[in-house]
């Protein structure tokens, strides 16, 4: 189980102090797959790099296991949205990579390795560098480099936002499948309402800066989705509808005087961009 109790975040140097997190309170169940969702500088990947233990929060606090996360830990893994590969190490080295600093024998770590590599379809590509890889191939490389890791919680920030939407989908299908395989809690940011909906088991919905929960949505959907299912089609209009608000929120603070918001001023498309990188 991992607790978040009261988390909030301030940035400040010497002319400004800006709160990008107010009071997050949340509980991840084991097993389970949360998205993070919501507008442009909500503080999603903030949420996400404290629970990762990258930053600290101002106040509250973060506990996996009843353990309170004071830093890095091999209990969580991080996966970017770049894959942030070794250019100079093929595939097996960089799966490999982490399992050595662990100290896990050579023999053993390479047979966790290939088994990695090919519950994400790439035992043909052992020897291939990062330069000769696709996009959508790196991204399984640092799926299978974290997930070798064995962590309790694995962490994506937006891993998939890079890539083109056939790429996407294919992957969507390849984590889920994993999900379903090796029953890892994940915690998922994303900026893309479709895929939020897509694979999680719930979605955690944030109000602009400073960054709030406003809402949960539990996904109510047999496993493997089906993107036509009827209920995966009615919560992405639910969810687009709350973040209108925010989303006008968002366009006032940033867009100059001229700018009128109307109701129908934005094209919702469910795979519209809501923001990243905070």
């Amino acid at each position: 189980m991992l607790k978040i109790r009261n988390v909030s975040k301030i940035f400040s140097d010497k002319k400004q102090a800006l709160q990008v997190l107010t009071k997050i309170g949340l509980e991840v169940r084991e097993g389970e797959f949360i998205s993070l969702l919501g507008p442009s500088g909500c503080g999603k990947s903030t949420l996400l790099n404290i629970i990762a233990g990258l930053e600290k929060p101002t106040e509250g606090q973060v506990n996996i296991n009843g353990q309170a996360v004071a830093g890095p830990g091999t209990d969580r893994v991080v996966v970017f949205q770049d894959a942030a590969l070794f250019p100079w190490l093929n595939v097996l080295d960089n799966v490999l990579f982490g399992l050595k600093r662990l100290g896990i024998e050579k023999k053993e770590a390479k047979i966790k390795a290939k088994a990695m590599l090919k519950t994400v379809h790439l035992s043909k590509f052992l020897y291939s560098y990062p330069h000769e890889l696709s996009g959508g191939m790196r991204q399984r490389v640092a799926i299978a480099r974290a997930l070798v890791m064995d962590p309790q919680v694995l962490l994506m920030d937006e891993p998939f936002g890079a890539l083109d939407e056939q790429t996407r989908m294919m992957l969507h299908k390849e984590l889920e499948d994993i999900f379903l395989e090796t029953k890892k809690t994940i915690i998922f940011v994303t900026h893309n309402i479709r895929e939020a909906v897509r694979l999680s088991d719930r979605i955690i919905v944030f109000g602009t800066r400073p960054g709030r929960v406003i809402k949960q949505f539990s996904v109510h959907a047999t496993r493997p989705r089906q993107a036509n299912d009827s209920n995966l089609v009615h919560l992405e209009n639910r969810i687009m509808e709350l973040l209108q608000v925010e989303i006008e929120k968002v366009a006032k603070e940033e867009l100059d005087d001229g700018y009128s918001f109307s109701k129908d001023s934005i094209p919702w498309d469910p795979d519209r961009d809501l923001g990243s990188g905070i």
